[in-house]
């Protein structure tokens, strides 16, 4: 944006304070679409940043900038949908959900699907390629148990988030290092004090829920009728696993997410044609409407009607709608005249991250996408750090835990946009079953109250400079 008039804390407060309230009656109480909602954020933007000086073709070029920095998420976007649909054809979800129903049980399936995505996640550094894989056959498997799908999502969630936030290569990871100007295993290091014993508490409590769906609540017979629709509609292979065998292992050897899903399909497409007997214009269809069939059997209809380009659309035009808003709030200087006058009251440590804390989940509100936040918030608090001798991994770390954890729980993020169109959960729905993404903050700031894994930079007392004799007369 051109060379304009700076909003001021006031006006900061009412724009930001629109939004919110346009969001939380529309969505909440009057159930209004929300790309609808962000359509009237984008035209009340609009307003204000005509109101400092902006010019229409200046607020428009940074919607367009706004929109570029998400545009590679697009890409996994369109991706994701053809993957699941080539992973239908080729009988890989439903083989993955046949044989997990005799090896997993209910009591543990909760835990067991936290522990899967977190390691999952870990190893290939996302949450995205987690939650469209993993997490679409924990899906399958939970609603074949009986087991509530917004509980599995939640566990689903947490689980690829937890790995998203602590993999090496991850690139939230490396992209909240270089942003706090920290080292990247310090900064995964900083992260593990508070983050293994939240994930310790989500692993209790999910066993805790699970607990309620042991084999003698779970009908035996349900689950039964589940395989015997799976066998009749699919051929049932340990071949089916390939796909996701190529996607996991050009994922650990770090090829690029975009060649590592495309390969996986390429598989994907040998097994449908050679093993599943599906004609290829067919299996090219369902890449763009979806895999479509009635297997006569109302649960596994659920689970395997869905995939495709198109049913990523929805999706991703609300990513687009946000990420155009998060321009023009960015470029309006809308969120640094907010916290300009926050930053010189805070005195202590605790209010310090708390606050970074809150920028973080704003900007993830305002913006919608997780990695400009990192940045932004790392820049306007990265001085304050400095300041009050805090090391830098203390900044990345309270980053993360804002940003990387409260994006998938925004419905209009590209996150929680992305997992409601691959799992097919809203995302208020499985929001209050994301144990770890919840509780990580409160025990950060928890642990922070009693400074316990608080780190400040080391500074030496200067020694006093050598006074030289004053010889006095007698």
């Amino acid at each position: 944006m051109e060379n304009s008039k700076q909003p001021s804390f006031l006006h900061s407060v009412i724009c930001f304070g629109g939004i919110i309230g346009m969001i939380i009656t529309g969505l909440i109480v009057f159930s209004v679409p929300i790309h609808v909602i962000i359509l009237i954020a984008i035209i009340w933007s609009t307003f204000h940043s005509k109101y400092l000086g902006y010019s229409f073709q200046s607020i428009k070029t940074a919607m367009n900038k706004g929109i570029e920095h998400g545009l590679s998420a697009m890409y996994i976007f369109i991706l994701i949908g053809v993957v699941i649909a080539a992973y239908l054809e080729s009988g890989t979800i439903t083989s993955i959900v046949y044989y997990s129903l005799d090896l997993i049980s209910p009591t543990v399936f909760l835990p067991a699907s936290l522990l899967i995505c977190s390691f999952m996640s870990l190893a290939v550094g996302t949450s995205w390629g987690t939650v469209g894989t993993a997490g679409v056959i924990l899906i399958g498997v939970g609603s074949a148990m009986g087991v509530p799908l917004p509980i599995v999502a939640g566990a689903v969630v947490s689980g690829a988030t937890f790995g998203d936030k602590l993999s090496p290569v991850s690139d939230t990871t490396n992209l909240a290092a270089v942003s706090a100007g920290t080292d990247l295993y310090k900064h995964i290091n900083s992260m593990l004090y508070t983050t293994i014993p939240t994930y310790i508490l989500c692993l209790i409590l999910f066993g805790f829920v699970g607990m309620q769906y042991s084999a003698d609540t779970v009908s035996r017979e349900g689950v039964e009728a589940f395989q015997a629709a799976i066998a009749s509609n699919f051929v049932v292979s340990i071949w089916s696993l390939l796909p996701l065998i190529v996607l996991l292992v050009l994922s650990l050897r770090k090829a690029p997410a975009e060649v590592a899903m495309v390969s996986s399909v390429v598989a994907a497409f040998i097994l449908a044609i050679f093993q599943q007997d599906r004609i290829i214009v067919d299996f090219l269809a369902s890449l763009q409407t979806g895999f479509s069939a009635d297997t006569g059997h109302a649960g596994l209809n659920t689970l395997v009607n869905r995939g495709g380009i198109m049913s990523m659309m929805e999706t991703l035009s609300m990513t687009l709608f946000a990420l155009a808003l998060g321009g023009v709030l960015e470029s309006g200087g809308f969120l640094k005249a907010l916290l300009s006058g926050l930053l010189d009251r805070i005195k202590s440590v605790l209010s310090l991250m708390f606050a970074t804390m809150c920028t973080g989940i704003l900007a993830c509100c305002s913006m919608g996408e997780s990695y400009i936040s990192i940045i932004v918030t790392s820049q306007l608090f990265k001085k304050k750090y400095q300041e009050m001798n805090l090391k830098p991994f203390m900044l990345s770390r309270s980053v993360e835990e804002s940003t990387t954890m409260s994006s998938p729980l925004i419905p209009w993020s590209t996150a929680g946009a992305f997992y409601f169109g691959a799992m097919g959960i809203p995302v208020l729905d499985y929001l209050p079953y994301t144990f770890l993404n919840l509780l990580n903050p409160i025990l950060s700031l928890i642990m922070t109250f009693f400074g316990i894994a608080v780190f400040k930079e080391f500074t030496q007392k200067a020694e006093p400079k050598h006074r030289p004799e004053t010889i006095t007369s007698s």
